[in-house]
Formats: C-alpha cells, structure tokens, sequence
C-alpha cells in the first residue's frame, strides 16, 4: 500500500520528499488498520483477558472467534476500530516519516547509493522508538477498547477520558519500556526486509 501511494507521490526525478512520505505512511497505516490490523487485535487482546480471568471461556482459537462473533456478530471483531485507526495510521506515517527523512540524508544527491542492510536496520529500530513515544497513548486506548472490559466505554474519547481522570495522564505510557524494546527490533527487521524486497522487485518490476 506504501508502495502504491509513494508511486503517485514521488517527483520529477523520482525523489519521495519527507512530508509526502508520511501522508503515503498514514494512508497505508489507515488500510492496514482497517483490513487486518483491528480484528486480528482484538481477537488476541480479547484471548489475553480470558486467559487471565479466573474461569477462562474460550478452549482455543476458532472456538473464542465463533463465541466473539455469535454473542457479539462481526462487529464484535471490529472493537476499538476509530482508536485502531488513529493508532496504526500514526503508527506507520511517523515510521516511514523517519525512515524516509534518514533515507534522503543518507543518500544524498546520490538516489542510486546503496543501503547496507545494518544501517537500515539502524534507521529502522530509530523509526520504531520514535513511534513507540509518538503513539504509546492510542495504543493503550486501543488495548482498553478491545479487551473484555470494553464495555465501560461509550466511545474512544470516553474512554481516554476515563482513564486519564482514573488513573493520571501516566497511565497512557504504560507499557513503555517493553513495548520500546519489542517495537524496535521488530520494526528494524520489518524495514530491512522491506528495502531487500524493494531491490528485488526493481529487477523485475519498477517500484523506487
């Protein structure tokens, strides 16, 4: 989807600047949030929970999606969608955003200058924390939205109301500091296979 965007973004000289970069970021962060990322989390928030409590219900996967989608429909999988939304959307417009600025510094006047993968790998991890600390508050929303308890909120905006007057303004940074060290090493691989793929493809189909 990033792809899909950048081509259209990208200058005379095929040059994609850093603000287009982060509006290609969000676009695919939005498709992405819609199309895989809001039920897939919470389903698996939602096993969390019921794993957790003391009489857990579901007896596996395909067992907890039927109970979710016959107590609650197929809107039962799509929980949290507006604060999923804004979370993977900023999630993906700050990563590319950095990656893309450090991309141009690093290249220069010289588009063709190859990336060792260890420096992509680099970048990578640098977007990731940048993201972690740019939308650690819309994760935590997202979380509280998807699990078991979702019930208490009325909406997104309720919810980060309610935890903001119940639990202070810090509450929205739990979860920090492992979400840093995860988020990083995941992101720095994700980029490095990414631009390896990216090259591959440029022998067959042009795409930078």
């Amino acid at each position: 989807m990033f792809e899909l965007l950048s081509n259209q973004a990208r200058d005379g000289s095929g040059k994609l600047d850093n603000t287009r970069s982060l509006l290609c970021g969000l676009g695919a962060g939005v498709a992405e949030a819609v199309m895989v990322v809001c039920p897939m989390e919470t389903v698996k928030v939602k096993f969390i929970h019921d794993q957790c409590s003391s009489n857990p219900r579901y007896r596996g996967f395909y067992h907890g999606v039927r109970e979710i989608i016959r107590d609650q429909g197929l809107r039962g999988t799509y929980q949290g969608l507006t604060a999923t939304v804004l979370k993977q959307g900023s999630n993906q417009a700050i990563r590319f955003y950095v990656m893309t600025s450090f991309r141009n510094w690093y290249k220069g006047d010289d588009p063709h200058r190859e990336m060792n993968p260890f420096v992509t790998a680099a970048f990578g991890a640098t977007a990731g924390a940048a993201s972690v600390f740019g939308n650690t508050p819309l994760d935590v929303i997202k979380t509280r939205m998807q699990g078991l308890e979702a019930h208490r909120y009325k909406s997104t905006l309720d919810c980060a109301y309610q935890i903001l007057r119940n639990e202070g303004p810090q509450a929205f940074y739990k979860g920090t500091v492992p979400r840093l060290g995860r988020v990083c090493l995941d992101v720095a691989i994700v980029f490095v296979i990414y631009e390896e793929v990216v090259k591959l493809l440029n022998k067959v189909w042009i795409t930078d």
